[in-house]
């Protein structure tokens, strides 16, 4: 195509655009209002972080943040809990448009009779790193909350003292998390070690989820959630980036394991598929993150739009 008939096709997609321009305003306007996006945040994969990224935007970006918190942070729900909310989330006017953040496994909308599913977002991160986070935040907490006393608080065994002595706390079953969040409520979720599982949560990744990044490179998944959703994330990379919340919530007195306990950890099969699964999310999120950003004099940018339209029939009058 020449220079000349690419700039007619653009024009004739500019009056298209103009023609319909006020009779679509309102349209646009109401599907924008009516998105909902889920965060069903996996414990210690930053998502305290994240979250205060949508909380710091609700008012400027006009919509609503909505905590799930589930009795004893259960994040399999009853059934009857799972059409509350599935009725709340579809029905609740007021609230949208609405980002619902907590510590729930993926609920399918489709088998409740939905009709336009939420937008489902989440982020992983390297199995090990994640346990030895959450062993500590257990006994020492974090910035974020330092007063709050937690479950473990006065056991001051560290994580290698732990893998050494085979405590319950740091045992290859505790790696057994991201999978079944991912996977959902099915009974065969929650079976640790399940293959059904590992290929189920894969599933859901790749096919229930908007965008899933990874903990090591949140700021990657900020861009990119910015560029794909500015209804809720405008001025989120800045924010981030500059922000006073971003990188708030740290686990206090964590200790890095040695490669001993590492490596102890890694021989059992329940690693082996965690750290699958985190592979294959890392994989799909770079994958869509090459397709979507530059890397230029050591900073990142965003594509700019690589498509158009052309030959529109019937021609304008």
């Amino acid at each position: 195509m020449s220079l000349a008939e690419r700039a007619i096709a653009r024009h004739e997609v500019r009056e298209i655009e103009q023609r319909h321009i006020q009779e679509g305003a309102k349209e646009t306007l109401v599907e924008e209002d009516d998105l909902v996006v889920i965060y069903n945040r996996v414990p210690k994969t930053a998502s305290t972080s994240f979250t205060n990224i949508a909380y710091d935007l609700c008012n400027k970006n006009h919509y609503h943040v909505l905590h799930i918190n589930t009795t004893k942070n259960n994040p399999v729900m009853s059934l009857q809990d799972q059409v509350r909310f599935v009725k709340n989330v579809t029905l609740w006017k007021e609230m949208k448009p609405a980002f619902y953040h907590g510590h729930v496994s993926f609920l399918d909308f489709t088998k409740f009779g939905v009709k336009k599913k939420p937008i489902y977002i989440n982020v992983i991160r390297d199995p090990i790193e994640r346990l030895v986070s959450y062993y500590y935040f257990l006994r020492f907490g974090d910035d974020y909350r330092p007063g709050l006393r937690r479950r473990k608080q006065g056991d001051k065994k560290t994580f290698d003292e732990c893998v050494a002595a085979g405590g319950s706390d740091c045992a290859p079953e505790k790696l057994w998390l991201q999978i079944p969040f991912f996977c959902g409520h099915y009974s065969e979720c929650w079976n640790i070690g399940s293959r059904w599982a590992l290929e189920q949560a894969k599933y859901n990744l790749v096919n229930e989820y908007m965008l899933v990044g990874v903990t090591e490179e949140l700021e990657d998944f900020v861009m990119m959630l910015e560029a794909a959703l500015p209804r809720f994330f405008k001025g989120a990379t800045e924010l981030y980036r500059t922000g006073k919340k971003s990188h708030l919530r740290k686990t206090s007195e964590k200790k890095p394991p040695t490669k001993e306990s590492i490596a102890r950890l890694q021989q059992s099969d329940i690693w082996k598929m965690e750290n699958e699964f985190y592979e294959f999310a890392l994989e799909q999120f770079q994958y869509v993150r090459a397709h979507a950003v530059r890397e230029k004099d050591g900073e990142l940018y965003l594509l700019a739009q690589n498509f158009f339209y052309e030959k529109i029939y019937p021609k304008t009058t």
